[in-house]
């Protein structure tokens, strides 16, 4: 079976360990995966044996790289999973997401319900919500889950209570011109159902409005 000699061991400005053989750079480990292995200068290794040190060394860095992007906030599974692969190898970023999850850091429904309630709070409809929550890689049941329960929370409907909010704040003046159209057309395409934006135009105008169909 082929072999590698390390022949040199240098430490990086990002105080890890590079590994030379054959004059080439192999690749880079911690001190902890120095010391553990009994990593040194004239060790020799087979390619297997080498291939998984480097997969090992891989995935602390990943996890290194998780525990830093989960500081700065919550992070869903499948966002965190995306933005680990922009930097490591699919196999690396799943084992660190796995441990992110065995130390509970990651929880997808908790993080949905949360993000889930700011977005409601914001105005959003349900379904730019979802659609949010799709985006964070959020699994669809997951989502399903969450947005029965918070509207099961709720005394009013969130969804009217929204709508009701933008066409005050942001469309009464075209109403006022007659752009009722255009109004209904843009508040369609924030996700609201096109029954409920007419119904509550209609409150608005006294006009009668052709009906879209969902």
């Amino acid at each position: 079976m082929e072999t590698l000699t390390i022949e040199t061991i240098s430490v990086t400005k990002r105080g890890r360990y590079a590994l030379f053989a054959g004059g080439q750079f192999l690749f880079s480990v911690d001190e902890e995966t120095l010391v553990r292995e009994k990593l040194r200068e004239g060790l020799t290794l087979t390619l297997p044996r080498l291939e998984e040190l480097r997969q090992k060394s891989e995935t602390r860095k990943a996890c290194d790289k998780a525990l830093e992007y989960l500081s700065l906030r919550d992070h869903a599974s499948g966002e965190l999973y995306q933005k680990l692969c922009r930097k490591f190898d699919p196999q690396s970023s799943a084992a660190a997401l796995a441990k992110m999850q065995e130390l509970e850091l990651v929880d997808d429904a908790a993080f949905a319900l949360h993000r889930a309630r700011y977005l409601m709070n914001q105005h959003k409809s349900r379904n730019q919500i979802a659609q949010a929550l799709a985006q964070k890689g959020i699994e669809r049941q997951t989502v399903a889950r969450v947005l029965e329960q918070l509207w099961e929370e709720e005394n009013s409907d969130p969804e009217q209570e929204a709508l009701e909010y933008l066409i005050q704040k942001s469309y009464r003046e075209k109403l006022a011109q007659g752009k009722t159209q255009q109004v209904a057309a843009a508040l369609c395409r924030r996700g609201f159902a096109p029954r409920l934006v007419w119904a509550l135009l209609k409150e608005y105008t006294n006009q009668e409005s052709e009906y879209y169909e969902e």
